[in-house]
């Protein structure tokens, strides 16, 4: 009997149809759910999903049910439900329990992935270095915890995605007029200030909760700083990762117990040393997430390592184990981002004929991500860490 995966919103981001592709040529029966109209996705998802049922408003989770419930009532069963997109994760999971979907987290293991306090704490079981935190709670409690580690400190949402509702706080003004303005329906994390340059972990884990490929990127600074600063985001994936920063991921993904998923994990390396907690150069954990990387990275991590990350996933939850040749060449490959509100020293045309030989995507970023990413970006391959600083250099000078 042929397996079946149910995919969640596949035809976002646009990229996306190829892990319908991929699933598909490893003969899964291949379904989907989203807030599309048929007409409206793209030909090259409609290539190869078996089935696409659209359901209007999303957000409601009873009509996430009765789209299950119609693709159970036709095919008996199904293996898998996925979107690979985090504002979907919690949805997922509940779907897998009520309806009792064999592979896949449940609404429980989830919450290691989703809630920060708790990451924090697998990370600490693991041996891994961490910034001190407390949750917020009574302002005496959040105040001594600013005097313990200094100002700044910084505050944000326990569960959260990118920069939204995040706060760095400077001396003891900020951290009143923060709590006493704060959204009393969340949860908020106060953590220590971690100077240091921003790295993630990228990959897919095979079942046993092994990593099958990995790649690393760096960043030019944090999301929530680019933001703030409106400052535009520049990143790439590293021709071959650190291998003290896969020794590290490695143990990470086996303790969070991660199966057949794409994962991104997120550290802190050190440019300086901070006494009781690492030396510089040494990595600290930040929040793990377990799913892509945001936007288009995937495609990124696939002109980086010559291969397709696609195609790994479907080999993980096929064969439980990574059939692709990684004997491909290895680059860096750089996303750097524009903002349309911002005024360029180069227009894109001139970006697009200096670097004519070195562009494999040029794109539009969607509104949803275009808050956090930029508007625009340009991605592009190099053999060199010289060529990424000439590029970024290029594509983000502005007009003076």
């Amino acid at each position: 009997m042929a397996r079946v995966f149910l995919f969640i919103s596949p035809n976002f981001p646009k990229t996306y149809y190829r892990f319908v592709e991929a699933m598909k040529k490893r003969g899964f029966i291949c379904l989907g759910i989203g807030n599309t109209p048929y007409y409206e996705i793209p030909d090259d998802l409609k290539g190869c999903i078996d089935e696409y049922y659209c359901c209007r408003d999303m957000d409601d989770f009873d009509n996430e049910k009765i789209a299950v419930e119609y693709f159970l009532e036709k095919y008996g069963h199904i293996d898998y439900i996925e979107g690979n997109n985090d504002y979907w994760l919690e949805k997922d999971a509940q779907l897998r329990e009520l309806y009792n979907i064999p592979n896949g987290p449940r609404p429980k293991q989830l919450e290691f992935y989703r809630h920060k306090s708790l990451m924090k704490q697998k990370y600490e079981e693991a041996g891994i270095n961490v910034a001190k935190w407390i949750l917020v709670s009574t302002y005496p409690k959040l105040v001594a915890f600013a005097k313990k580690v200094h100002y700044p400190i910084f505050i944000k949402p326990d569960v959260g995605v990118g920069a939204v509702d995040n706060h760095k706080i400077h001396n003891e003004e900020e951290l009143k007029e923060f709590y006493d303005n704060r959204d009393l329906s969340v949860t908020y994390i106060a953590e220590q200030y971690i100077v240091g340059d921003l790295i993630s972990f990228d990959g897919i884990s095979n079942s046993k909760g092994e990593v099958l490929f990995c790649v690393s990127n760096e960043f030019s600074e944090g999301v929530s700083d680019a933001l703030q600063n409106l400052d535009d985001i520049f990143y790439y994936t590293v021709k071959d990762p650190d291998p003290k920063l896969v020794e590290i991921g490695k143990n990470m993904i086996k303790a969070f117990n991660v199966q057949n998923r794409f994962f991104h994990c997120e550290f802190f390396r050190l440019t300086k040393t901070i006494r009781g907690l690492a030396k510089k150069g040494e990595y600290v954990a930040l929040e793990t997430n377990m799913r892509p990387a945001g936007g288009y990275t995937p495609d990124l991590i696939n002109f980086s390592a010559s291969v397709s990350c696609y195609e790994i996933y479907a080999d993980s939850i096929a064969y439980d184990e990574n059939r692709q040749d990684m004997s491909q060449p290895h680059y860096y490959a750089a996303c750097a981002c524009r903002r349309d509100t911002t005024k360029y020293k180069y227009t894109d045309d001139e970006v697009k004929y200096k670097y004519y030989f070195n562009l494999c995507f040029v794109d539009r970023y969607p509104k949803v991500f275009s808050g956090d990413m930029g508007d625009y970006f340009f991605m592009a391959r190099f053999n060199s860490k010289d060529e990424v600083d000439e590029f970024h250099k290029f594509v983000n000078e502005r007009v003076s």
